[in-house]
């Protein structure tokens, strides 16, 4: 990350112009992970939300008046997301990542259950575990799953039948067998 600092400062006004446009955020992704004692390196913050992409679109040009460098990549329709704004200037990255029309319940979910914050007095709320662990398994691939294996190995007081059980309440297969492979 650029300046971890001005990344977060920057998050932290993107997800208030989202709150204008009534959407909620939580922050998934690598930042998330680190919330619950999983540190990997990272070059951005990333937000999940759920907005459509006629929303998508006016909160790039929200985005461009408020001096941020944004660009839409719609999705097509094999794509697992509902769009991703890419928000770039000098302190990084911040990704908005849209569910919409694809997985919105976890987002949902998520943003009722989030209680931590990224900092004192940050609108930033943080994705909860359960919800956290589902979007890696929605994700798949090796670094997803790799993700779930380590976060949930460095939370041991977590309650792995309520995860599986959220898991499971999404239609997602497959966290039992991962977290019983062994390596």
């Amino acid at each position: 990350m650029a300046d971890p600092d001005a990344n977060l400062d920057a998050a932290e006004k993107v997800a208030e112009l989202l709150s204008r446009h009534k959407i909620d955020a939580v922050v998934i992704g690598a930042v998330a992970l680190a919330a619950y004692r999983y540190i990997r390196q990272t070059d951005d913050i990333d937000l999940g939300v759920n907005a459509d992409v006629p929303t998508l679109r006016r909160i790039v040009t929200s985005l461009h008046e408020a001096g941020f460098a944004a660009v839409l990549r719609e999705p097509d329709g094999d794509d697992p997301l509902g769009g991703v704004i890419d928000v770039t200037g000098d302190f990084g990255l911040v990704q908005i990542v849209s569910y919409a029309d694809r997985f919105p319940l976890v987002i949902e979910d998520a943003v009722r259950g989030a209680s931590l914050v990224v900092r004192e007095g940050s609108p930033l709320r943080i994705v909860p575990l359960a919800q956290l662990v589902a979007l890696k398994l929605y994700a798949g691939g090796l670094k997803s799953k790799s993700d779930i294996v380590e976060v949930l190995a460095r939370n041991p007081e977590c309650d792995l039948d309520e995860v599986e059980r959220v898991c499971a309440s999404y239609r997602l297969r497959g966290l039992k067998k991962l977290l019983q492979d062994p390596r």
